[in-house]
């Protein structure tokens, strides 16, 4: 039977909420995996760098294929719930047999049908929470869903687990044993979450009328988000990639004040990720992007010119703002703006533009400019990704319920 609608802590908003949070959580967490295990896996299987970046590419690039094909797909057949768990549980399977490789070829394979499988993962949770959401609440559900979620599970729970487990076990061991939660998060979702909450109008049930999948690409708010997210991924990718490196060979960091710097990126990464959206409920999606993507610019920058560890620390936690941005491009903006039937595949077109872009073109770029002209310049390039994105975000239609209404009521009355 389905939910029926309760405002108990336990509502099926929230219960769905904590459902989904794991879900992308994990996803994050099997996607980074390989960049904490690499060290561990690079001497036995006789890997380069150059090799680590075309692995992280390859996934990008069927992660960007395969979220715009099936966010269509579930959208035409109303199979959003049964596509997650096949989803989820094929990821896990396809981290679980990174394990097993014996070299550079089959450990490609493996991770490029990983991101098939995880593509749909994102826009279908998404369009799932977005439809069991309190309008007053849905920025907020949604940064806790794709930005706090990611950074939590994957950036601060994820890498001393795999790599305690790699320390103690063995790679091939931490690899094998991320099969286990998938399977725990699949029944999960069979068991509690819904494709429709509540009953269904006739309406709903009945085969959705067919939509030109096009005019998509004609609305203007979808259009500049596909932009938005090509430049703000670019933004996050080359941070996430460049980094480490950046901070051991160029500022000449320890290990473990390198470790520390990126521990308050994670932290920032769980703090914005709920709070740049929830303070767009209440300013406005545009305002808040407006004003957070060039904060977000800062953060690459004072990677380069900060000075002791603490106050670097600090400083990047303050300026980390955009992976609270994604949400809004990525997610709430376009719910606002499209019908709900395209709506999956709308999500679907928007991160896989920018998985295309900014996750498999980006981090190339990056990495020629850092071998022509050094690692400052991919910082640099980071930075300007997120200020493009923030001008772009200037010619976005606002579509957040209380500003809209605040300025309609006002215009009412003039």
């Amino acid at each position: 039977m389905p939910p029926s609608p309760n405002r108990s802590w336990w509502s099926y908003e929230n219960r769905l909420l904590l459902i989904l949070f794991v879900t992308f959580g994990f996803v994050f967490f099997d996607r980074l995996a390989l960049s904490f295990l690499f060290p561990f896996m690079q001497e036995e299987l006789d890997l380069s760098q150059t090799q680590l970046g075309m692995i992280s590419s390859a996934l990008a690039l069927t992660w960007a294929i395969s979220g715009a094909i099936a966010g269509a797909w579930a959208d035409s057949r109303a199979k959003r719930k049964a596509l997650l768990v096949v989803a989820v549980l094929a990821f896990s399977i396809c981290s679980a047999l990174s394990g097993l490789v014996g070299g550079f070829v089959s450990l490609l394979v493996f991770r490029a049908l990983m991101g098939l499988a995880e593509g749909p993962v994102l826009p279908i949770a998404q369009s799932l929470m977005i439809q069991s959401s309190t309008p007053s609440r849905r920025g907020l559900n949604m940064g806790l869903l794709q930005g706090s979620s990611a950074g939590l599970i994957g950036a601060m729970i994820g890498p001393p687990v795999v790599i305690g487990l790699a320390t103690h076990f063995g790679w091939r061991i931490a690899f094998y044993v991320t099969v286990i939660p998938g399977i725990l998060i699949a029944l999960s979702i069979w068991r509690w979450v819904h494709e429709h909450p509540g009953k269904a109008p006739a309406a709903a049930q009945a085969k959705p009328a067919p939509i030109d999948r096009w005019a998509l690409l004609r609305e203007r708010n979808v259009l500049l988000c596909m932009l938005i997210s090509c430049f703000f991924l670019t933004w996050f990718i080359i941070i996430i990639s460049f980094a480490p490196t950046f901070l051991i060979q160029y500022r000449e960091f320890s290990a473990g004040d390198m470790g520390f710097v990126m521990s308050c990126l994670g932290a920032a990464w769980v703090f914005w990720g709920f709070a740049v959206p929830a303070i767009s409920d209440r300013i406005g999606r545009k305002s808040a992007l407006a004003i957070f993507a060039p904060i977000a610019a800062l953060c690459p920058i004072a990677l380069i010119y900060g000075d002791s560890v603490t106050a670097l620390g600090m400083v990047v936690f303050v300026t980390y703002t955009g992976l609270g941005c994604f949400t809004l491009f990525m997610a709430t903006i376009p719910a606002e703006t499209v019908p709900p039937q395209v709506l999956t595949g709308a999500l679907g077109l928007i991160m896989g533009a920018g998985e295309l872009v900014g996750g498999f073109l980006a981090p190339t770029v990056a990495g020629l400019a850092a071998d022509l002209y050094g690692l400052p310049a991919a910082m640099w390039i980071s930075a300007g990704g997120a200020l493009v994105a923030g001008v772009l975000s200037l010619g976005l239609e606002e579509t957040a319920p209380l500003v809209v209404s605040k300025s309609a009521a006002t215009e009412g009355r003039q």
